[in-house]
């Protein structure tokens, strides 16, 4: 049969990241643990109110591009029936 190969091989497990916490402390220390967790949450939510800014401006970006589309398709029709018009003539 096949082997099933894992996405992500050596993941940390709980004791391993006991060390990474536990050095992190050492690094950081203590007191600046809750400032640089109020950092971090403060850059993701700026970078999640720019995801979404950016979004919306796609969205309207494409639903403007669809109005654009449809203008284009009845002036096309009107040039059409202005040349058969003059054409009859």
């Amino acid at each position: 049969m096949l082997d099933s190969i894992p996405l992500f091989p050596g993941l940390p497990g709980g004791p391993e990241l006991l060390i990474v916490l536990l050095i992190i402390v050492l690094l950081f220390g203590a007191n600046k643990l809750p400032q640089l967790a109020r950092s971090s949450g403060q850059a993701m939510g700026e970078f999640r109110r720019g995801r979404e800014e950016i979004e919306e401006e796609l969205k309207k970006g494409a639903e403007e591009g669809e109005d654009d589309d449809e203008e284009d398709e009845t002036e096309a029709e009107a040039e059409a029936t202005e040349t058969e018009a003059e054409n009859k003539q």
